[in-house]
């Protein structure tokens, strides 16, 4: 069956950084587009980055770009989201989305699985 895990959260200064991995299995990842979507307490899901399926294209949320960066290794069948220059806004529930053709989407209804989410929580 089809399996998102996402890790690498934790508590990370303002300023710093963390990389998040989600390992992915049960489908041929080098056939489908991904995202990252966070999710901030008493907030709405926000899609923050997509990647298409081989790695060509990339897109990011305004609130994002020139910070984070979205990678894959089809070969390890994994999706990394690197995040840089860390602010308390991007305190959420991280998590990765498989989109359900080649390219990614920030329409949610383009997405067919996701996983469990990583916490990643920005503060001194």
């Amino acid at each position: 069956q089809v399996q998102l895990v996402e890790s690498g959260g934790g508590l990370a200064q303002p300023g710093g950084s963390l990389r998040l991995s989600c390992a992915t299995s049960g489908f041929t990842f080098s056939n489908y587009g991904m995202s990252w979507a966070r999710q901030a307490p008493g907030e709405g899901l926000e899609w923050v980055s997509g990647i298409n399926s081989d790695g060509s294209r990339t897109d990011y949320a305004d609130s994002v770009k020139g910070r984070f960066t979205i990678t894959r290794d089809n070969a390890r069948n994994t999706l990394y989201l690197q995040m840089n220059s860390l602010k308390p806004e991007d305190t959420a529930r991280y998590y990765c989305r498989k989109a359900r053709g080649l390219d990614y989407s920030r329409n949610w209804s383009d997405y067919d699985y996701w996983g469990q989410g990583t916490q990643v929580t920005v503060s001194s």
